[in-house]
């Protein structure tokens, strides 16, 4: 574990220098590139370190001397080395903790839609409806023709909040449960990372939430239409080798702008696939040749094979079991382009508060500090037009 007498040094040079908040900068970037991890420090030395009479304040709340000892807000104005610089670093701990487990690598979805701030509870995204190739010919002297202008709107669905309480008990720094506080905070910023990725699928496998499909111009639709008034799904097409994702690219090709008729110019680079298509994903994905029989040029019933470069490229594949366990036929497949199709609509990003000190929750339950942990926000479908489902 660290010497918290070293970071004890650390904050009092900085407090001589008249720069306190230097300490906590540099405290902190060391956390966010883990230099320092939590699980390397004593929360109890901690405690000991920075609180006045600390070892003798957790030594008071030896069961055997009652227990009950003195609250942190009888110390809060004891010196420069206060309650409330064991709480700015704790709670420091504490964040980093609840933002590393939020943000884990098992969430491959979450980072692959965009993130579009936003101070409404839902929202109307108003458009232009693109004007599509209208350019004329202009006779010498003659005027040049109006462009016709239509609205076009999108509503994105009602946001939610979601978030937990993780409490700093007087047991954990007494019986300097590190570990314990390290597993209860990444379990908080684990579950609200778990709530996330899940609304994302769901928003992108339209199976499961239906109030976050696309809503246009005051009508909702399914993601994925066979029909009018766009086509994004291709039936009867498994994923077997590079020719089914050749006819998935034939349909998206299809995809015209609803008001000019023009093809929209997308080009797909995300393969979603569950667990049981992983391993075919790839080997489509990362042949480097493939071998075509050419029909008509059969010599005593062998067919001529021809040898070419994998024509798939540029595609990621990306898949997780959390997405298998949510899909319901697991053999459905999709390309498109994530980031296009898909956006979570955030009112605050994952948020961190410290509750104040010397509440009714530490006499009652023994908790001398509270962090709160929360975010807010909804999955929107942007663009559909950017996605394709393709069924066997």
């Amino acid at each position: 574990m660290i010497k918290t007498t070293q970071l004890r040094r650390l904050h009092d040079a900085a407090v001589k220098d008249a720069r306190p908040q230097r300490f906590f900068d540099d405290f902190g970037e060391a956390l966010r590139t883990r230099q320092l991890r939590l699980e390397e420090f004593s929360i109890r030395e901690l405690f000991e370190q920075f609180i006045p009479d600390g070892r003798e304040l957790v030594d008071s709340w030896n069961p055997r001397r009652g227990g009950e000892g003195h609250s942190l807000q009888l110390l809060e104005e004891t010196g420069a080395i206060t309650a409330g610089t064991f709480s700015r670093i704790s709670g420091q701990l504490v964040y980093n903790a609840i933002l590393e487990a939020f943000e884990s690598e098992a969430f491959v979805f979450t980072p692959l839609v965009k993130t579009i701030p936003t101070q409404f509870n839902g929202e109307r995204i108003a458009g232009l409806a693109k004007l599509g190739d209208e350019a004329e010919i202009v006779a010498e002297g003659r005027p040049y023709p109006q462009a016709g202008i239509a609205e076009d709107y999108i509503e994105t669905p009602a946001t939610t909040k979601r978030g937990l309480i993780v409490g700093l008990t007087r047991e954990a720094v007494f019986f300097d449960r590190t570990n314990l506080l390290v597993q209860r905070t990444a379990e908080v910023g684990n579950f609200l990372g778990v709530n996330k990725e899940k609304r994302v699928i769901d928003c992108l496998i339209d199976e499961n939430t239906p109030a976050h499909r696309y809503r246009w111009k005051g009508t909702t639709y399914a993601t994925y239409q066979t029909a009018v008034p766009w086509i994004n799904t291709a039936t009867v097409n498994p994923l077997v080798d590079w020719t089914s994702l050749d006819k998935a690219e034939q349909t998206m090709a299809g995809l015209v702008d609803p008001y000019t008729g023009e093809p929209i110019l997308t080009d797909p680079r995300h393969l979603v696939v569950s667990r049981n298509l992983l391993y075919t994903a790839r080997r489509i994905v990362n042949a480097t040749e493939i071998r075509v029989q050419t029909p008509g040029f059969a010599t005593a019933g062998n067919p001529t094979e021809t040898s070419a470069t994998n024509p798939v490229t540029g595609y990621q594949v990306v898949s997780s079991n959390l997405l298998t366990a949510r899909l319901a036929n697991k053999n459905h497949w999709f390309i498109g382009d994530i980031s296009k199709a898909f956006a979570y609509m955030e009112n605050w990003p994952l948020s961190v508060n410290q509750a104040p000190a010397n509440s009714e929750v530490e006499f009652t339950h023994d908790v001398v500090l509270r962090w709160k942990a929360s975010e807010r926000g909804a999955t929107a479908t942007l663009e559909p037009r950017y996605i394709e489902k393709n069924t066997p």
